[in-house]
C-alpha cells in the first residue's frame, strides 16, 4: 500500500487518451501483424518504472507478435480512470491493480476470471493468501506481482543501547521497551500513526476488523474493536512514546525521524525498504531490523496485506487477452519477480523468486519472514473505503479533539452509508 505518490499532468493525459478494446492498437488492424496491448502500471514513475519498462522490453523481445504500449498511471488516479474507461469499454488490456480493487472491479464485470488460463499456470507456486486475495465469489481475477504488509521496524543499534535484546512480541512489551529506549539512548522509542491502514494491526490482535463480512455486520464499534483501538490510543502517550502527529505531513514526519535514528521503532511497509537505506541511520542495512508486529490479547499477531496484481481487461477481445495472459504470465514469473525485487527492493508473491541473491537483501528477507502474519482483506468491494471515515475520525481521537466512543461512533455512521446492507 504505497503512499504519497505524485501526480504527473502528462501522465493524466497520456492515460485519459490510452485505450486498447477490440484490437484498436494493433497495427492497422491487420490480423497477421503483431498485437499491441496497453498495460497501465501504477507504479511508482521514479524509483520502479524503469525496472518494469526493461521488462516490457526483454518480453517483446522474446515474443515478436506481441507488442506492450506501456503507460504509467499515477496510482492515485488510477482506480477512478480505469473504472471510467472500463465503464466505456475503453480500458486497458492489462492493469497493475491494488489488490483491494480487485472486488469492486470483479463485480462490475472488469476483470476477466483467470482460473485455468495461461496467466495462472504456476498457481501453486504463489502465496496462498496472495491468491486467495485476488479472488471474488470464488474466482480469481488477478495474478499476484508484489506484496506488502506492515512490521514492527526499528534500529538495532538503539534497541542494543537500551539492553533490549529481542523485538517486542506485544504492545505491552512495546511500551516497556520505548521506555527504556528513552532513558539509556535519549529518543522516543517508538512513534505511532493516526492513518486508520495502520491500525490496522491492533484490530487483527483481538480477532476483529472493521466489519464481519460473514455476518455483514458493521463490527468497527464492538467491544473487541474498541478495545483495540484503545492499545492504539494509549501508545500516544508515556515515556518514550511520541505524541500523535494528525497534520497533513505526518507520514513524512515520522519516516525522516526514524531513517535518521530520532526515533527507534515504527509500523511501516516494505514500500519504504530503499528510502530506509537513505537514512543516516541505516548506511548499514543490516542495522535495520524487521519483526512481526506485536499481538493483542489473543496472543496472535495480523497484519494488512496490500499490494498490486496483474489484472485483464474483460472487454478486450480474444486476440488482446490471449496476448494479455501470455504478458501476464511472464510478468509474474519467477525470473521477473527476481529481477524487479533485486532492482526495486519489492516482495516478490512466489516463494521460487525469494532467491539466494533477492535474500541477501536484509530488508526484503525480513519482510519475507512477517508475511505469515498478514491478513487477506475480505472479498468485499467497499473494504478498503471503510478507511475513509477512519482517516476522519481516528486524528481527532488521538489529537484529543474527540473521545474515542465519539470518533467509532461518528466511523460506525459513516460506513453504514458505504455498506448500507450490513447491520450495527
Amino acid at each position: 500500500m504505497r503512499r504519497g505518490i505524485a501526480a504527473s499532468a502528462l501522465v493524466a493525459s497520456l492515460a485519459l487518451t490510452a485505450t486498447a478494446c477490440g484490437g484498436s492498437d494493433s497495427d492497422s488492424g491487420k490480423s497477421d501483424g503483431p498485437v499491441t496491448i496497453t498495460w497501465w502500471d501504477t507504479s511508482n514513475a521514479t524509483n520502479e518504472a524503469p525496472t518494469y519498462k526493461a521488462l516490457v522490453q526483454r518480453f517483446e523481445a522474446a515474443n515478436k507478435d506481441i507488442k506492450v504500449k506501456y503507460v504509467d498511471v499515477p496510482f492515485d488516479q488510477a482506480q477512478n480512470k480505469f473504472d471510467t474507461a472500463a465503464g466505456a469499454k475503453g480500458a486497458p488490456d492489462v492493469l497493475r491493480s491494488e489488490v483491494g480493487w480487485t472486488p469492486a472491479f470483479a463485480k462490475k464485470g472488469f476483470f476477466l476470471p483467470l482460473d485455468g488460463t495461461e496467466a495462472l499456470a504456476d498457481q501453486a507456486a504463489f502465496e496462498p493468501n496472495l491468491i486467495k486475495q485476488a479472488q471474488y465469489e470464488g474466482k480469481t481475477y488477478g495474478v499476484p506481482l508484489v506484496t506488502d504488509t506492515l512490521a514492527l521496524v526499528y534500529n538495532k543499534a538503539l534497541f542494543k543501547k537500551a539492553g533490549i535484546t529481542e523485538a517486542p512480541k506485544t504492545w505491552d512489551e512495546l511500551r516497556a521497551d520505548a521506555a527504556k529506549v528513552k532513558a539509556k539512548a535519549g529518543v522516543d522509542g517508538y512513534w505511532g500513526s493516526t492513518q486508520a491502514y495502520y491500525a490496522q494491526s491492533f484490530l487483527h490482535g483481538e480477532g476483529t476488523d472493521t466489519v464481519d463480512v460473514g455476518a455483514k455486520k458493521i463490527t468497527v464499534d464492538s467491544a473487541a474493536a474498541k478495545k483495540a483501538y484503545g492499545t492504539w490510543l494509549s501508545l500516544f502517550s508515556g515515556k518514550g512514546l511520541h505524541k500523535a502527529d494528525a497534520t497533513a505531513d505526518a507520514y513524512a514526519h515520522i519516516q525522516d525521524a526514524f531513517v535518521n535514528g530520532k526515533v527507534a521503532a515504527i509500523l511501516q511497509g516494505p514500500w519504504e525498504i530503499t528510502n530506509f537505506y537513505k537514512g543516516s541511520a541505516f548506511k548499514d542495512r543490516n542495522n535495520l531490523g524487521i519483526a512481526t508486529v506485536p499481538a493483542g490479547s489473543t496472543g496472535k499477531a495480523g497484519a494488512p496485506t496490500g499490494g498490486h496484481n496483474l489484472s485483464v481487461y474483460a472487454g478486450s477481445d480474444q486476440a488482446h487477452q490471449e496476448a494479455a495472459l501470455k504478458f501476464v504470465k511472464f510478468m509474474t514469473s519467477a525470473q521477473s519477480q527476481e529481477t524487479i525485487a533485486l532492482k526495486n527492493s519489492t516482495l516478490p508473491t512466489r516463494s521460487d523468486a525469494y532467491t539466494a541473491k533477492v535474500k541477501a537483501d536484509p530488508g526484503i528477507a525480513g519482510y519475507q519472514g512477517v508475511l505469515s502474519a498478514a491478513r487477506p482483506r475480505p472479498a468485499l468491494a467497499e473494504y478498503s473505503s471503510l478507511w475513509g471515515p477512519l482517516d476522519t475520525e481516528l486524528p481527532k481521537v488521538a489529537s484529543g479533539k474527540e473521545s474515542l466512543d465519539k470518533g467509532l461512533s461518528n466511523a460506525e455512521l459513516a460506513m453504514t452509508r458505504l455498506v448500507p446492507d450490513f447491520s450495527k
